[in-house]
């Protein structure tokens, strides 16, 4: 797992920013030529602000409370490396959050789930109970883009576009 600095540049979109940052996880680990190398990153977006992971429970509330009862977007930026290709691409999803009351995220966040997680929730876990509805990948939001990760790794080893 490569450490690399997740702060944002100055008027970066937040698709170029999961890009960025997945190309620079997959540069930072060393490989043989014939291993292939992944390297991910997730970001919330809402109301125009990304949303990473929070500092601390402060900040996981804070995070909450903007999502509660509003759509935002979940985006992943990929980038697969095998000798001197590269791959980059990105995932977003849509998804709806219900209503939360101050207790419901004071209880969540207690529970220690949300403080490793963009945007301070797990959709997989104990927040999908709050999720009414996605639009697109569900395994985008839990973190990596299956189907698109797929495809760019049967490209990368048989050097064919999806049909």
């Amino acid at each position: 797992m490569a450490s690399v600095d997740e702060t944002p540049l100055p008027n970066e979109r937040p698709e170029e920013y999961v890009v960025r940052l997945a190309e620079r996880k997959a540069m930072a680990v060393e490989a043989a030529p014939e291993e292939t190398v992944l390297g991910a990153d997730t970001t919330v977006v809402v109301g125009g602000a990304m949303l990473g992971k929070p500092a601390d429970e402060r900040e996981a509330r804070g995070m909450l409370v903007r999502l509660s009862g509003r759509r935002h977007q979940v985006l992943t930026g990929i980038c697969l490396r095998q000798a001197s290709q590269v791959i980059r691409d990105w995932a977003a999803t849509q998804v709806w959050f219900g209503a939360m009351s101050r207790r419901e995220i004071r209880e969540y966040v207690a529970s220690g789930e949300p403080m490793d997680k963009a945007g301070g929730y797990a959709i997989q876990g104990l927040a999908s109970r709050h999720v009414e509805r996605i639009e697109g990948c569900y395994f985008n939001v839990v973190g990596l883009p299956v189907a698109l990760v797929y495809h760019h790794l049967q490209v990368l080893n048989n050097g064919q576009e999806r049909q």
